[in-house]
């Protein structure tokens, strides 16, 4: 198939919720323990102002578990909310065989670009993974300083892909995200299971 036959040249793809997925079975048991309801540790980590800083490379993993620390500690003891804080940094996490092969299968047609809110120690995690040969680029967040839905790190990775905006494949399990991308003229995909990725990338 030419490049004109086919609907897109690149494929840019999220990472968390696509590919890679955290198992917290311990953290929640931890906040169950603590008298907090499962996911709150998730929620305060992810709050307006805890993550922002730590998705645009402007704190490390110490400054993070701190914030989250402080803000636990508000409603729950201090020791409790430090143990909270650290097991969510270090929870344990996998990648989905099943679209990592159709990743890579897809990378064999055209060029496959990492597009990740994530931090700065990513590729540590990627090797762990396995996976630092998986993509020909990443666009990490904390590198680039600018994060998803912010058009310039749509705009970087299609560079980086060597594509038009219009010419790259977006997959995200956010749905904001992938509102972003196709307002800039991508394909979107908003992930749910890797059946969402065979009925696009099958063809």
């Amino acid at each position: 198939m030419t490049t004109t036959d086919r609907p897109f040249d690149a494929v840019l793809s999220d990472l968390d919720g696509v590919i890679r997925h955290f198992d917290h079975a311990e953290l929640n048991r931890l906040e169950r323990a603590a008298g907090l309801p499962p996911g709150e540790t998730m929620r305060t980590g992810f709050a307006p102002g805890v993550d922002g800083p730590l998705l645009r490379g402007e704190i490390g993993r110490a400054e993070w578990t701190a914030a989250i620390t402080e803000r636990l500690a508000r409603r729950i003891p201090l020791p409790r909310a430090r143990e909270l804080a650290e097991a969510f940094a270090a929870a344990p996490f996998t990648a989905d065989p099943e679209v990592v092969a159709l990743l890579r299968a897809a990378r064999t047609r055209m060029p496959l670009v990492l597009v990740t809110n994530a931090t700065a120690w990513l590729d540590q995690d990627l090797a762990l993974l396995g996976l630092h040969d998986l993509a020909d680029a990443v666009v990490n967040s904390a590198e680039v300083g600018t994060v998803k839905p912010e058009d310039r790190i749509y705009l970087i990775a299609a560079a980086r892909a060597g594509a038009a905006p219009d010419r790259c494949l977006f997959i995200d399990d956010r749905a904001e995200n992938v509102a972003a991308a196709t307002a800039l003229g991508m394909t979107g995909v908003h992930f749910r299971t890797a059946a969402d990725l065979r009925a696009v990338l099958g063809a």
